[in-house]
């Protein structure tokens, strides 16, 4: 086996993809895709996610998209179930829903009010925090439904954002800070 000597930090700058003025002029867009496309790339970055809060959570909770890709590897990894946390109308059954204010309009999220134990805890994961709107929904939305966020996992976090202060105060793991 090779030793690894790039932190997890390292592997998530080296593979991200920056694309200059996307989706609109004076933006660096950051792409995780290219990190989810390396084998050993993902394998790590669950590892890592995993590690970070092993022993504290019951089920994982992903958002709608990327947020299922990690949340699949990390309860897999851990052996624990899924929640997936779903926009307005995707789920067939009865649902808990959040409303909350994007930068420019609303949206909603839901996840289904039958699914697992009230009282377990959940580890809230998804590929990015920015300003926080939708992991802070995310939250209010585990709450109202009985459940504790036993913290949020993320692959990198864009700290000029400040999403962090609307996390009410909830452990926040983030593998890449720029």
């Amino acid at each position: 086996m090779v030793a690894v000597t790039e932190s997890v930090e390292q592997l998530v700058e080296r593979l991200c993809a920056k694309i200059p003025d996307h989706p609109e002029p004076g933006v660096l867009f950051r792409d995780l895709t290219p990190l989810f496309a390396d084998a050993d790339g993902f394998r790590r970055t669950t590892d890592a996610l995993a590690e970070a809060f092993r022993g504290r959570f019951d089920f994982v909770a992903g958002i709608e998209a990327r947020g299922f890709l990690l949340a699949g590897a990390v309860a897999y990894a851990s052996g624990t179930g899924i929640i997936p946390v779903r926009k307005a109308g995707k789920l067939p059954r009865e649902t808990y829903r959040e409303e909350y204010v994007l930068e420019y309009g609303s949206a909603v999220l839901e996840i289904h009010t039958d699914d697992v134990p009230r009282g377990s805890r959940v580890l809230v994961l998804d590929d990015v925090l920015a300003t926080g709107g939708t992991l802070g929904a995310t939250a209010q939305l585990l709450h109202r439904a009985g459940l504790h966020v036993a913290g949020f996992g993320l692959v990198m976090e864009l700290t000029e954002m400040r999403g962090r202060a609307r996390l009410g105060g909830h452990r926040v793991r983030a593998l890449y800070r720029v």
